[in-house]
């Protein structure tokens, strides 16, 4: 199936999920207010009018569900797979939906009976599980079968044929059908024609890699008159990482090759968190900026902020800002100091530093000195998540180029390298593979893992060195 198709299913799921969701938010208050229920449980009595001032909570509810199903995997399935790929994504993300309806519940102070969460979590897993078994059931149906199976052509070279068969009858992609092949070397177009009618196809998937581009305009020429859509295994290239995805430029067909997150709602997602975050850090912690400024002038001559240039996205240089933890001229004596340099690679690394000052170790084993980074968040330079920025000197003595590419994302005030155990990494190639995991893995609920890792990294003062 098509990613558009596939992603149309998706957003049609999740209204529906988002439909059902609010449906089990009600059904649970009407049971709880059920006089038959309260017998039934011991429940003590409530006023019918209890769930008046909670209609909010349908606004909060309705469009965040799905979004925590999606995350768990739950829209990334084949529909006709195995059960247990549903059961298990939907599992989770009731409970996370459910967990998060109670902590909002008693954040905000609402009277709402404890009991009402449990029915909805029961409930709505009840209603969305049958919702999919009965799915299933209309997929697997004559009729199902007739009205959404696509018939297809296979046309290219006997090579590529057998190759794209093997694999649409591995993916066990029961939308498509394969009900005629065409070998393009050996058929002239005028053969193609005649099977277009006698198999009344959907379309004709055309695979070009090792075949004459003319040929390829003749075939979609053909299918163009018939009114046949033609669906080009574009795979000309040979690549190892990238994803392709296909864009329009000054009115011309685009086929853009790419290793980071393509743009979507998602990134969107993410630039918000980031403003948020960084605002709502800084209403937080404004008190800590002040102690911490006020024992840094006190404890050592110079400026308070340690400003250097580092690598942000794409490499593009910018300023970072930190509070200072080392004597004024540091950087003026790193020189003197390789000899005891403990990370391998053009990073520089030492443990017990001797430019640091004594207030400096205390903000760095809590980590106090990167907090003048959420002004780098807010102008957008960088964000929560993503990897840490190095100094722009030591990127240009990158030695592998293939390192660069943790430059592709904007580098971030956490990462996985912090928090799977920074003090103990000392290769640096260990530490680029922890940053590339993160960007080919990239989602919202991976930022989210990452931001709440980070609080016990902190807490147990596992600072930088």
């Amino acid at each position: 199936m098509l990613r558009r198709d596939l992603h149309i299913r998706m957003q049609m799921h999740q209204l529906a999920d988002a439909c059902l969701f609010g449906f089990s938010f009600w059904l649970a208050s009407l049971l709880r207010l059920n006089g038959v229920v309260i017998e039934w449980f011991k429940f003590p009595a409530i006023p019918p009018d209890s769930f008046s001032n909670v209609i909010w909570l349908y606004f909060a509810l309705v469009p965040a569900a799905p979004l925590v199903l999606e995350s768990q995997g739950f829209y990334n399935r084949p529909m006709m797979g195995p059960r247990r790929a549903a059961l298990w994504p939907l599992l989770k993300g009731i409970l996370i939906v459910t967990f998060g309806l109670v902590l909002t519940i008693y954040a905000f102070h609402q009277q709402i009976p404890r009991a009402v969460p449990t029915f909805f979590g029961i409930i709505s897993f009840s209603l969305i599980f049958t919702k999919e078994e009965i799915i299933r059931w209309y997929l697997s149906s004559h009729l199902a079968q007739s009205q959404f199976k696509r018939r297809f052509i296979l046309v290219g070279i006997e090579r590529e044929l057998a190759r794209i068969r093997q694999e649409l009858t591995e993916r066990g992609d029961h939308s498509v059908s394969i009900v005629a092949e065409v070998n393009l070397v050996e058929t002239p177009v005028q053969q193609l024609v005649a099977e277009l009618h006698n198999h009344s196809v959907y379309g004709v998937i055309l695979s070009a890699k090792h075949t004459n581009f003319e040929q390829v305009e003749y075939v979609i020429r053909a299918c163009e008159l018939e009114g046949v859509e033609v669906w080009l295994v574009a795979d000309f290239f040979s690549t190892q990482i990238s994803r392709t995805s296909l864009d329009e430029l000054l009115g011309r067909p685009l086929l853009i090759f790419r290793t980071t997150p393509e743009a979507s709602w998602r990134i969107v997602v993410k630039q918000a968190t980031d403003l948020l975050g960084s605002l709502l850090l800084l209403l937080v912690l404004s008190w800590v900026f002040v102690i911490v400024a006020i024992l840094i002038k006190l404890t050592s001559p110079g400026p308070i902020l340690f400003r250097q240039q580092r690598s942000g996205l794409n490499g593009r240089p910018f300023t970072i800002f930190k509070f200072r933890t080392m004597v004024t001229n540091a950087e003026q004596f790193q020189h003197e100091l390789s000899a005891m340099n403990e990370m391998t690679g053009p990073v520089f690394k030492v443990t017990n530093d001797p430019r640091i000052t004594p207030a400096g170790k205390f903000l760095r084993k809590w980590s106090l000195d990167e907090l003048p980074q959420i002004f780098n968040v807010l102008r957008g330079e960088m964000s929560l998540v993503g990897p840490r920025p190095l100094p722009v000197d030591e990127v240009k003595r990158f030695e592998n180029l293939s390192h660069r590419r943790r430059l592709s994302v904007k580098p971030g005030l956490t990462c996985l390298w912090q928090v799977k155990g920074r003090n103990q990494i000392n290769d640096f190639r260990e530490w680029v593979r922890l940053d590339l995991e993160y960007i080919d893995n990239w989602s919202l609920g991976l930022d989210f893992k990452i931001l709440l890792m980070t609080i016990p990294a902190v807490v147990r003062g596992t600072g930088a060195k």
